[in-house]
């Protein structure tokens, strides 16, 4: 297990660059939008929540994972994600879940390929790599957009 631990370690700490941002947030800020951008401040916090729980069970084999992936069924931002204490809870249960997903993977599964339509063939080590990088660009466009952008 030690690959793992190590593969966990590396996606919790990557994690930090979202979760830290989240101790500050107000729900004034949740409507927040830079410029043009179609996407607000709440809509890319539930949307890292659902890629998460879809990470979990599409790519990692958690079968007890029941997700409604709202933000990337609609594919833009409704307007609707405006209740902090709702989004804080459905992210610190992604998180929880995805982490006892990671931890529970033998280390033999890194090397196993999944497909998905998402991102076509990878191995769960790659795939993984994907998981850090979405939540680190969008983590990225939360903190530009509160900084910088106006609320609706």
């Amino acid at each position: 297990m030690e690959t793992t631990l190590h593969f966990v370690t590396l996606w919790v700490e990557a994690r930090t660059r979202f979760s830290n941002q989240l101790k500050t947030l107000h729900s004034e800020d949740l409507s927040k939008h830079l410029g043009e951008s179609p996407n607000s401040v709440g809509f890319l916090i539930r949307h890292i929540g659902d890629v998460e729980l879809l990470f979990s069970k599409n790519v990692f084999g958690n079968s007890e994972v029941h997700v409604t992936a709202k933000t990337v069924i609609s594919g833009h931002d409704s307007g609707e994600w405006t209740d902090l204490a709702s989004l804080l809870a459905y992210v610190e249960e992604s998180y929880s879940v995805l982490h006892t997903t990671l931890v529970a993977q033998p280390d033999s599964a890194w090397s196993e390929v999944i497909t998905t339509k998402e991102f076509g063939t990878k191995t769960k080590a790659e795939a993984l790599g994907r998981i850090v990088s979405h939540t680190a660009y969008h983590a990225g466009q939360i903190a530009l957009i509160n900084k910088y952008g106006k609320g609706i």
